[in-house]
């Protein structure tokens, strides 16, 4: 199979038809919407300015949950507590990445210099994390058998297909952090 990005003098480059392209598109604007904060809290302007502004609760999507886990295991409220102090910002963060990648798609030829390369990472990585929850993806067996699903001829049910999109999306997160790594062995 072919790579999608490869290393060069120039940066990274990646090659994507229109319909992966536009594949992608609708995907960083799915998580994009999973991962928009609820409305404020409070209007209270120093609560906004240090991102103590949001309703803060554990999330009750499995999904949105693997992007925004609990940082503290076995203590509700310590978890809780670091959840309203960080949240915010980590949803930003994944927001801004999967943004930043999905104006990349505006053109036919990607060239990605290492924050952008990066960028693009953290968002295949948030969008193959959702499709792993929603394909309960657990372990290695469960890995394989979406693994098995090879054709879009194929996908004659939901699962089939959201096992093919993931599939497409691991490739491609495969050869951006390959062609990442190519480029760092020249940088030294």
């Amino acid at each position: 199979m072919a790579k999608a990005f490869s290393a060069g003098r120039r940066g990274i480059t990646g090659f994507l038809e229109p319909a992966e392209r536009d594949l992608l598109r609708k995907l960083f604007a799915d998580i994009i919407t999973m991962l928009e904060p609820a409305t404020a809290a409070h209007t209270d302007p120093l609560a906004a300015l240090i991102g103590l502004d949001m309703d803060v609760t554990v999330p009750t999507d499995p999904a949105l949950l693997r992007l925004l886990p609990d940082a503290v295991r076995d203590d509700a409220d310590a978890a809780l507590e670091f959840r309203q102090l960080t949240e915010r910002s980590l949803r930003e963060g994944k927001i801004g990445a999967l943004r930043a990648a999905s104006l990349g798609l505006e053109s036919e030829k990607l060239v990605l210099d290492d924050e952008s390369a990066t960028l693009w990472a953290k968002a295949l990585n948030d969008v193959r994390l959702v499709l792993a929850e929603r394909l309960e993806i657990r372990d290695e067996e469960d890995a394989e058998k979406v693994h098995q699903v090879q054709d879009w001829g194929e996908a004659d049910d939901v699962e089939s297909y959201l096992s093919l999109v993931y599939n497409f999306v691991s490739w491609l997160q495969e050869s951006l952090v390959q062609a990442m790594l190519v480029a760092l062995a020249r940088v030294k």
